[in-house]
């Protein structure tokens, strides 16, 4: 815990059981909508409070509420369970139990302060007014998750009014709060490009068509829609993070499979963006020679924030680590399905300071040596609690 911040004794006390309850997620993780052992975990908790708890919902969510003792308004705050399909190389005492799988993003430690803010919640019940949706969520990482516990009525009976969804950030460090009004993480889409050649012998490409070649050309000529052809002050990106093709070294071959990543803030950029990749791949198929096929697939929305949500995520969190350390973040070209929530009811989603670098816990999210400070989880609980109070007005 950063020295210079205090926090209330019952979150206080909370800390240790946050840092096992991470840790015993962490060593079993699990990928997306295989959440079966760490939605056990979550209802147990909750469930041994009192709560009212709502298992399988998309699956494998959990949905709990917090009523409190008098009416007013509903609001949701959201914790994302799976994890990613990455061996973990870390050497911490809790890694990884499951090969090939780790929590390599933190959404084992957001679904410990989730569940250490309900036992928060719970006993307080007295000096809430109105409700407090507590929603464990499967799947973000893919094939996505909130779409479908939305599509399961998680914002209904109650009806929610706003919504609070955080992440644990390693690229602040921890005892630092970050927010933004409007745009915070950009729009995900993917795109799977087949080019198909005439296979041959190594020795005599003029009897063929490299699809090799005509791939090499493709991904190159995809950088130059973001370099050329779109608005500087408009923010897109185009990675292709897969290529696959060919069988030895003196054969020419016939076909080559890319896939890759579209990353964007603007509607209307990212609506035109198929069109220009199509356009662009057509072109140099048909100047070499070559056919293709394109499945473009549309994934989550950018994430907005509700200006007046972050206005009271930012009070709130000045209250816990202090105003200097609030910081106005740049948007991230990552991706998020709490962008779902955020379509659908006002709220703000802020970047929680989880990097140590004393202590190297400052690896970059999705990679094999990722981990975080684990002070930051109880900082994480006050400030989600700050605002949910400072928003029911309780």
């Amino acid at each position: 815990m950063p020295s210079a911040i205090s926090l209330p004794p019952d979150v206080e006390a909370l800390s240790a059981e946050l840092y096992e309850l991470r840790r015993q997620i962490h060593q079993q993780p699990e990928l997306g909508f295989e959440e079966t052992r760490t939605a056990r975990l979550v209802a147990s908790r909750l469930e041994g409070l009192g709560l009212e708890v709502q298992t399988g919902v998309a699956r494998t969510g959990i949905v709990a509420l917090v009523r409190g003792a008098r009416p007013g308004r509903t609001v949701l705050v959201r914790a994302d369970m799976d994890a990613l399909p990455v061996a973990e190389e870390t050497s911490a005492p809790y890694k990884s139990q499951v090969p090939g799988v780790m929590h390599a993003c933190g959404h084992d430690g957001h679904t410990a302060v989730l569940i250490g803010l309900a036992k928060v919640l719970a006993a307080k019940r007295e000096q809430i007014a109105g409700t407090v949706k507590l929603v464990f969520q499967p799947a973000e990482e893919g094939p996505g998750g909130a779409e479908p516990m939305i599509a399961a009525g998680v914002l209904e009976d109650p009806k929610v009014d706003a919504a609070i969804g955080f992440h644990l950030w390693n690229n602040l460090p921890v005892g630092q709060v970050g927010v933004r009004p409007g745009p915070i993480m950009a729009a995900t889409d993917q795109v799977d490009i087949t080019i198909k050649g005439k296979g041959g012998h190594g020795a005599k490409p003029h009897l063929s068509v490299d699809a090799v070649v005509v791939a090499s050309h493709v991904v190159t000529g995809l950088q130059s829609i973001v370099s050329r052809m779109v608005n500087p002050l408009h923010s897109a990106v185009i990675t292709m993070g897969t290529i696959n093709g060919g069988f030895r070294h003196n054969v020419i071959a016939p076909a080559v499979s890319l896939s890759g990543t579209v990353r964007t803030y603007e509607k209307g950029l990212r609506d035109e963006m198929p069109r220009r990749i199509e356009r662009m791949v057509r072109g140099i198929c048909e100047a070499m020679g070559a056919t293709y096929a394109i499945d473009y697939v549309r994934v989550y929305p950018p994430t907005v924030n509700d200006p007046a949500m972050t206005d009271l995520v930012r009070a709130a969190a000045a209250k816990v680590v202090g105003a200097d350390n609030v910081i106005h973040v740049e948007p991230s070209m990552g991706g998020e399905d709490m962008s779902y929530f955020l379509d659908a009811v006002p709220g703000s989603y802020f970047f929680l300071g989880s990097a140590n670098s004393e202590r190297g816990l400052d690896q970059p999210h999705h990679s094999p040596g990722f981990d975080f400070d684990e002070a930051a989880l109880p900082i994480g609980l006050q400030v989600l609690q700050q605002a949910v109070f400072d928003y029911l007005g309780s």
